[in-house]
């Protein structure tokens, strides 16, 4: 599709439907990857693999995160320039961004491998525990510097139009990683590490497909000879910060929250907390789909004055985002066993009973953390990269490590509620920021 006519021209219901549904979907299918890793893992290797699992997986995702700062920080530009007609420049962030991706895989990557085994001692992790989790750990290392960039890619293959081939490449990717970890554990009986490397394989194959269109000049974006300037890697740092610093926020309150689980109720909690964060690796991907697939038509019609079809735009986003973190609530409210058996098969009673808890607990977060997150994504989307990196720290860091203090009292009942708590404060603080940016966000469209 021709992506300047779907974002300038077709009517803001109907884009929501022609980018964000698929946007969604294939979201959803790109994180499907790590909910099959944690059913095949706890499946296949028992409760103590699924433990490590989630021990390593915040240390995995600080490895995708500074990819995802480049890409995301990338495509905002990239559809500001594309909505100015600056051609020239949008190919050159496009292309620079892309080398800027694979040398940080690299690096990273380099740090991970060595670092390994220190970071999960780090954890309070002994024995077994902690070698299954620096085997699932190094492999993704080794392989970051051509895995790292397919969230990026991803982008790229929105911004151009190909809206229905991201979605199908991503469900190419979830179905090809989960066949092989079947094969890898179910039928040839691979330890911890034949998980990672069925995932890495299946995003390695599609990463490839991806680059197809650009390689053989089929796209908007075309790679160029790289100039590479001060204010260009300004700019994609600053647009990218928000999910960055979320990302990496994120983590560290995972590994703050796996310590202290760790010591409050052993491996069973670690074990509960990563059901918590495998239900939200399910509904947090649909919210940022359906945000995220809409943010080059925004940035488009920012770049060209239309603030009029932005905000339309954004009142879609919004609206949808509510209806279906409202339909979240309801289904982990309801089903917090049958969600707790999908990912242990054998929970014990103690672990039945503590998930149960824990889920219906951790299902109010989503009565108000649509909001939060619908905002950031306008701000982001804007050029408003300040605000939308103060929602992010805050959701992610600040409010959480606050309420772990204000809750200790209450045990694990107290981490628990902390998601719930957080995104109450994360609400409040969206509607400040919106607020505040009223008279901007509300200026008149540019005549031509």
């Amino acid at each position: 599709m021709n992506s300047t006519a779907l974002f300038s021209k077709t009517p803001p219901l109907k884009l929501f439907f022609l980018a964000s549904i698929p946007g969604a979907v294939s979201m959803l299918a790109s994180a499907l990857y790590q909910t099959v890793d944690g059913v095949f893992v706890g499946q296949f290797l028992g409760a103590t693999a699924f433990a490590a699992l989630n021990l390593a997986m915040p240390f995995v995702i600080i490895n995708f995160s500074l990819a995802d700062l480049v890409g995301v920080g990338s495509a905002v530009p990239i559809s500001v320039c594309l909505g100015q007609k600056k051609m020239e420049e949008a190919n050159n962030i496009f292309t620079c961004a892309c080398l800027m991706i694979v040398g940080a895989g690299i690096v990273l990557g380099s740090l991970l491998f060595a670092a390994a085994p220190f970071l999960i001692r780090m954890m309070g992790a002994k024995g077994a525990f902690a070698e299954l989790a620096v085997q699932y750990l190094r492999v993704y290392a080794l392989s970051s510097p051509v895995t790292t960039i397919i969230f990026a890619v991803d982008n790229y293959l929105r911004i151009c139009g190909f809206i229905r081939g991201s979605m199908f490449l991503n469900i190419l990717m979830s179905v090809l990683s989960g066949l092989l970890e079947f094969l890898f554990l179910g039928v040839l009986g691979f330890g911890i590490w034949g998980a990672a490397l069925a995932t890495c394989s299946g995003i390695v194959i599609c990463a490839a497909i991806a680059f197809l269109p650009f390689v053989r000049g089929k796209a908007l974006l075309k790679f160029c000879r790289p100039r590479f300037h001060g204010r260009m890697i300004r700019q994609i740092l600053a647009c990218g910060s928000p999910n960055f610093l979320n990302n990496i926020a994120g983590r560290i309150t995972s590994i703050l929250m796996n310590v202290i689980l760790v010591r409050l109720g052993g491996e069973t909690a670690v074990s509960v907390y990563g059901i918590l964060m495998f239900a939200d690796g399910f509904i947090q991907p649909l919210l940022y789909g359906m945000c995220d697939s809409l943010q080059p038509a925004v940035g488009y019609n920012w770049g060209a004055g239309k603030y009029s079809r932005v905000r339309a735009i954004e009142k879609c986003c919004f609206t949808a985002s509510g209806i279906l973190s409202l339909a979240a609530v309801c289904v982990i409210a309801l089903l917090p066993e049958q969600i707790t058996r999908l990912f242990v098969a054998g929970a014990g009673a103690d672990t039945l009973a503590m998930s149960v808890s824990a889920l219906r607990l951790f299902s109010l977060t989503y009565v108000t953390r649509w909001f939060s997150f619908a905002t950031q994504s306008y701000m982001l989307a804007v050029e408003k990269p300040l605000p939308a990196s103060v929602i992010s720290v805050s959701t992610a860091l600040i409010f959480p490590v606050l309420l772990i203090v204000v809750l200790w009292p209450l045990g694990l009942t107290g981490i628990w509620l902390n998601f719930a708590g957080t995104s109450v404060l994360a609400g409040v603080l969206s509607l400040i920021v919106l607020g505040k940016l009223r008279g901007e966000l509300r200026r008149p469209d540019v005549q031509e």
